[in-house]
């Protein structure tokens, strides 16, 4: 529901991050103080430095946060940008801000307020309780004692009540929601006519003078990163389970002692009648309930065939009445006992007499049975065989791993590796440090079109590649998991620096590349003449070209592209037809307004909208109140900030 309204949710769950994710916490002034004076400073709050030490252990700290929760997937190269460091410097100064108007003003936390939060952390609870043997595990996995992690927790409560006034949400003015409610719901009908690039193609002419002129000014464009070929061997399921033969004595055996696997059991499909009659009911209304069962249970065995009538005319079963108290298939233990040894004691087509459970009393007809039976060894024969080759692959496999890992280890070459398992050393070129070149740039044996795409893609696969030890020792990476069954290790080999490849190797693409850009020009021409002869032409009927009447709003914008939808929103609607025009990729929109209508909201919606209006308010105060803090702190950043933030900044 109004999706376009994006809003970033505070942390609240800081005390679980305490325990469970490493992260940086806020610091009593003290500690800040006792930092050493020679460390690199990259910003100051009251003459206090926030320095390149601090800086480098949260950013630490957060990159194995995203390692945690990203596993194999996890990418430095996407992950520590300067984007991110950033915020993540931003994050520490507020948070120094922040602390210092804690100590100014005095806050402090109550022992019974500590032992109430500490209590409500879900990392030290069991069943729901607070646990003292819990609580001591998590903080020894964290290497901290309990004093020290109540310190800590003491402060952080003391600085968090510093914007608590302001509140991670806030009241919204009703003429605010009903502003935005009113721009999101407005429904807008419209005609289109598109002018397409398509159409300009055939009259773009490109000589190779021009392709020269463009690759001399923008070749830097098309510039190939550095990347590397490398070797790889893999040791997965395939490679385990090649040259395992089962033999027609272990299929009979292994049929034998699974045949309840290659089963089906007995199964039965039946229907009741339930009138309902609670356990907490008085005598006189249980006694009135089992009547009229028993009533219904005589009607029912005089004429079987009226039994699914019976049900949708009696049942209070909510959930079967309607279906005539069809109760599907029925196997062990899925129904409440009486129900259940009822149903296993009727033979098909048979209504039982009246049966009482917790929730009433039930009449039950079986309406189908299908008995147990065992599918042919013919039948499975091909699943046996691959569960046996699974098996034996298992076992297979830990040995195959040990003689990988000590076979890789010899260091100067992967063959010995390969030889271990029986198999080829793999060729693959074209992978950079942050992913892997298109075919047509990477050459032969080109990683992106290998069936191994995924496994050279692996962030860990790249980061060996162009680890020291591996790229520039010239060593065997070390047997990496990818994944449950599957172990690779690497070699590098020729690295390529980054290039732009020479003129005649990429002069069809730019040849194709301007005439994109030139016909999207001529297209965008064409659009915008005919947008300013619709704008200056008599008020009528819509000109030949446009399309039929299509209704959008921001909340569904239909096929309009972004730049279209902002066209046609930003139109007056106070006289109609009214024309706008747009770019939409390579083509040019105008668009045709033609009608303009309030649109309807539900409840629901607007509950939504009103929440999510109220966090970005309440974030928005929350940040306003940090720039004045900052303001009355005097914080400066200072140039070595820079350096950290490109991923620069040494420490002393």
């Amino acid at each position: 529901m109004f999706e376009f309204i994006r809003t970033h949710r505070r942390v609240t769950m800081f005390l679980l991050f305490l325990l469970v994710v490493p992260s940086f916490v806020f610091f009593g002034l003290e500690s800040y103080t006792s930092m050493s004076t020679r460390d690199t400073e990259l910003a100051s709050v009251k003459g206090e430095p926030v320095t390149a030490q601090e800086f480098s252990r949260v950013h630490t700290n957060q990159l194995e946060q995203y390692r945690a929760m990203l596993g194999g997937q996890f990418d430095p190269a996407l992950v520590d940008t300067p984007q991110v460091r950033q915020r993540l410097l931003d994050q520490l100064i507020d948070q120094r801000v922040v602390a210092t108007a804690a100590v100014e003003g005095r806050y402090s936390v109550s022992d019974e307020t500590l032992r109430r939060t500490i209590a409500t952390i879900p990392a030290v609870q069991v069943d729901g309780r607070f646990s003292a043997e819990r609580y001591r595990e998590a903080l020894a996995g964290q290497g901290l004692t309990p004093a020290m992690f109540e310190a800590g927790l003491r402060r952080d409560l003391a600085t968090a009540q510093v914007l608590e006034p302001v509140g991670v949400s806030s009241y919204v003015p009703e003429v605010v929601l009903a502003s935005v409610q009113a721009a999101l719901s407005e429904q807008r009908t419209l005609r289109l006519r598109a002018f397409s690039a398509d159409a300009f193609r055939k009259d773009i002419t490109v000589s190779d003078a021009d392709v020269k002129t463009w690759y001399d000014a923008n070749g830097k464009e098309l510039e190939v990163p550095e990347h590397v070929s490398a070797e790889y061997v893999v040791l997965d399921e395939a490679v385990a389970t090649q040259g395992i033969t089962v033999s027609d004595a272990d299929i009979a055996d292994y049929y034998k002692n699974n045949a309840s696997r290659f089963g089906r059991e007995e199964r039965r499909r039946a229907s009741h009648i339930l009138i309902e009659a609670p356990a907490s009911a008085d005598q006189a209304t249980r006694d009135a309930a089992r009547a009229k069962a028993e009533s219904l249970a005589k009607e029912a065995a005089a004429n079987p065939d009226s039994f699914a009538e019976l049900a949708r005319k009696n049942s209070q079963d909510s959930g079967s009445a309607a279906s005539g108290g069809d109760l599907g298939w029925v196997s062990r233990n899925m129904l409440v006992e009486p129900v259940e040894k009822a149903i296993y004691g009727l033979k098909q087509g048979e209504v039982s007499g009246v049966v009482q459970s917790n929730f009433g009393f039930h009449v039950i007809r079986l309406t189908e049975l299908q008995a147990a039976d065992v599918k042919p060894l013919a039948d499975v024969r091909e699943q046996i065989v691959t569960e046996i080759k699974k098996q034996q692959a298992g076992t297979r496999f830990s040995e195959l791993a040990k003689q990988f890992t000590n076979a890789a280890g010899q260091g100067d070459s992967l063959q010995p590796a390969a030889d271990a398992l029986r198999v080829q050393v793999r060729k693959a070129s074209g992978i950079t440090r942050t992913g892997l070149l298109d075919a047509a740039d990477a050459g032969a044996d080109a990683a992106s079109a290998s069936k191994d795409v995924n496994l050279l893609n692996d962030p860990r696969v790249r980061e060996a590649l162009f680890s020291q030890e591996v790229l520039r020792d010239k060593q065997n990476s070390r047997v990496m998991e990818l994944s449950a069954g599957q172990l690779v290790a690497v070699r590098a080999g020729a690295l390529t620096p980054a290039q732009v490849p020479p003129l005649e190797k990429v002069s069809a693409s730019i040849r194709d590349r301007l005439v994109d850009e030139r016909a999207g020009e001529a297209a965008r021409k064409a659009g915008e003449a005919a947008l300013a002869e619709l704008k200056a032409a008599p008020v009528g009927d819509a000109p030949e070209g446009f399309g039929q009447p299509v209704t959008v709003s921001r909340q569904d914008p239909g096929a309009l592209s972004r730049q279209a939808l902002e066209a046609v929103m930003r139109l007056p609607s106070a006289t109609l037809p009214a024309y706008a025009g747009a770019a939409d990729g390579g083509n040019f929109v105008i668009t045709r307004l033609e009608k303009v209508e309030a649109g309807t909201v539900t409840p629901q919606q607007q509950a939504a909208l009103r929440e999510q209006i109220s966090q970005a308010w309440g974030q928005a105060e929350q940040q306003a109140v940090i720039q004045q803090l900052r303001q009355r702190y005097d914080v400066r950043v200072l140039p070595a900030a820079k350096a950290a933030v490109e991923g620069e900044a040494q420490t002393n």
